[in-house]
């Protein structure tokens, strides 16, 4: 402390200390150049400025998704990695699924399978051959087909052993089968006492081996309409299975 000539004391000066530039509001630092990293990717935030975040460190591959900041709280960064192209969350979710990280499945490929495969049935199944509808009008389904439609349509032919008189009608994909009854016994006279106006009787659909087909639908209490396969439309041995084991539908099976 010194003395002033009036006799009172005064603080020694000191020297101040230069003021620092203050940097415009919403410029930031240029982000250094990104660090190589080998094996596992470790990830660190910075902040850049109030509500935005960064990392740094990260590789060029890697794309992480920043969400803004709320309340002053800064969301986590959800970073997908360049091996699995998923995201930590969506890994966490995939052995609840019963899928591997990888995206295989842990319990040998097929749904429903419990550490191993299920074994595949000794038959296979084919394309769609037919789509039956009764008529109960075979000249006027027949026309409307034809003349109205385009469509190639074959002669009528009757089925005695079945019943029916049958007509196809070509789509080019599969065809349409017009079934009107043939004999008091027909089972499309009692369909069309139900239905006065026709309508969907049956699907039929392929199988490579009828015989080993019906063995194994009875195994699984499949009930089948006849004891022997019959010969078809097509003159192949042709089955059919009940409805209400079909969950509705009347599904005919034909030798492909």
């Amino acid at each position: 402390m010194g003395i002033s000539p009036s006799g009172k004391g005064t603080e020694q000066l000191r020297p101040r200390a230069p003021a620092r530039a203050r940097q415009p509001l919403g410029v930031t630092q240029p982000l250094p150049p990104p660090v190589p990293r080998t094996g596992t990717l470790r990830w660190r935030r910075s902040y850049t400025a109030p509500g935005c975040h960064r990392a740094e460190g990260l590789p060029a591959h890697a794309a992480p998704a920043a969400r803004h900041r709320r309340g002053g709280r800064a969301a986590a960064v959800d970073v997908v990695t360049a091996e699995s192209g998923r995201s930590p969350a969506t890994r966490r979710s995939l052995p609840a699924a019963g899928l591997s990280a990888s995206g295989g499945r842990r319990d040998g490929g097929l749904p429903g399978a419990r550490g191993g495969r299920i074994p595949g049935c000794l038959w296979k199944l084919g394309r769609l051959n037919h789509v039956a509808i009764a008529v109960p009008d075979l000249e006027k389904s027949q026309s409307f087909y034809k003349d109205v439609l385009g469509a190639q349509v074959s002669e009528t032919v009757a089925l005695p052993e079945h019943g029916v008189y049958t007509v196809f009608v070509e789509l080019g994909n599969t065809k349409l089968e017009l079934l009107h009854p043939l004999g008091e016994k027909s089972p499309i006279a009692s369909f069309l006492q139900k239905n006065k106006t026709g309508g969907m009787h049956h699907i039929c659909i392929e199988v490579d081996d009828i015989k080993v087909a019906m063995t194994e639908l009875k195994k699984k209490k499949i009930r089948i309409l006849s004891e022997e396969p019959k010969i078809g439309a097509h003159g192949k041995p042709v089955i059919f299975l009940h409805p209400k084991d079909c969950h509705g539908v009347l599904v005919e099976l034909e030798q492909a």
